[in-house]
């Protein structure tokens, strides 16, 4: 069956079945009998030749040809809703849309550099920000729901998502902590970071992996007030004094100005790494191009 002979009403029926969990819940929400959306679902199961709900008590389950229809047709209505949102704005041609996926493990202020240069192109450029864990972005990537993704990490050479890695940069990386912190810690760094209390990313976190082992190669084994899997809630404990933390070098400012916190002593060969993963090999979205285009020198 090709494309151009699936009917997308039985289709968009059964998707609204599946979002519902019921034949009686889709009807009320069409406003059509419940024998329509059975006949609608049982013309779809015979035009795609596969059963996708099967009976379980009183209930409806998606078989597993029904899980990855629903798959599918998820895609297909978010592709549709884009579509009509897109057509119905008056500045067609004048602003073009970015939607990016910031991981969470990703410093937001270097998230808000790496994005600078879209915002600097002379088409104005929509954006959408979604915050989220490095797996789930990249699913939603795959599944063309995001435009690219910023994170901390490049792609597992393993993965079999049809993504790509792009390298954007990368930068030294400071311990900082507040004032007081910085009087007791700096003038002996680092050997005095040996019981000290420090506020760590979680497991699993590209840095995580790097900070780990420099504290064994030194030698030092801190106290670890805590870990955090989202990287602006690590500075705001850093802020408050509980720890000192990690942070690029050259968010020096930002850390004095937001988190009231002071650089103590370099992780000297320690570096923030920074990628874009888009979808295509070839980018071919004008602002994305713009990201990759800009030089690290410029980012930081």
């Amino acid at each position: 069956m090709s494309a151009l002979n699936l009917n997308y009403r039985h289709l968009y029926y059964f998707w609204v079945v599946a979002k519902e969990g019921g034949v009686t819940r889709a009807a009320e929400r069409l406003g059509v009998a419940v024998q329509t959306i059975s006949m609608q679902l049982s013309l779809l199961e015979k035009a795609v030749g596969k059963t996708l709900f099967a009976p379980q008590g009183r209930r409806l389950v998606l078989t597993e040809a029904g899980r990855l229809a629903l798959n599918y047709a998820d895609q297909i209505f978010l592709l549709g809703e884009q579509l009509q949102e897109a057509l119905a704005e008056d500045d067609i041609g004048k602003s073009m849309r970015l939607t990016v996926g910031i991981s969470d493990s990703l410093p937001k202020m270097i998230a808000y550099r790496l994005l600078e240069t879209a915002l600097e192109m002379p088409q104005f450029v929509r954006m959408e920000c979604y915050d989220g864990s490095f797996e789930t972005l990249l699913a939603d990537l795959a599944l063309h729901k995001l435009d690219v993704v910023l994170t901390d990490r490049p792609i597992n050479m393993g993965s079999s998502l049809r993504v790509f890695s792009h390298e954007l940069g990368d930068c030294p990386v400071w311990l900082f902590g507040s004032e007081e912190l910085a009087e007791k810690y700096r003038p002996n760094f680092p050997e005095c970071l040996t019981g000290a209390p420090i506020l760590l990313p979680t497991r699993g976190n590209a840095i995580r992996t790097c900070l780990d082992q420099w504290f064994e190669v030194h030698g030092i084994r801190p106290f670890i007030v805590g870990e955090f899997s989202d990287s602006a809630l690590l500075k705001t404990f850093g802020r408050n004094g509980l720890g000192m933390f990690h942070a690029p070098i050259a968010l020096e400012k930002e850390m004095k100005d937001q988190f009231r916190s002071v650089p103590i002593g370099e992780l000297t060969e320690v570096r923030e790494q920074y990628y874009a993963i888009s979808a295509e090999m070839k980018i071919k979205h004008a602002a994305v191009e713009a990201i990759l285009a800009a030089h690290k020198g410029k980012i930081f």
